[in-house]
């Protein structure tokens, strides 16, 4: 592969670190209380569907002695 001879200026890169700009941005806008009551909202069905989906699936992932002993037989091998 050719390599570049010439020496590539990179003072721009460090100069970058150091510009301060002289305008400042507009103020960010309140939330209003629809926006903030449909963030909540939209958190709490969110939050709600974990725990519910938790609650319901721990007991089905739950092994206990109960059940069959491990062995098991379809209804067509009982006729």
């Amino acid at each position: 592969m050719f390599r570049r001879r010439e020496p590539v200026p990179f003072a721009f890169v460090a100069e970058a670190d150091r510009f301060r700009s002289n305008v400042t941005p507009p103020p960010r806008e309140r939330a209003s209380f629809a926006q903030l009551a449909g963030r909540s909202l939209i958190t709490l069905t969110v939050v709600g569907g974990l725990a519910g989906s938790l609650l319901f699936g721990l007991p089905a992932l739950q092994q206990d002695g109960t059940g069959s002993s491990g062995t098991h037989q379809s209804e067509a091998a009982h006729r």
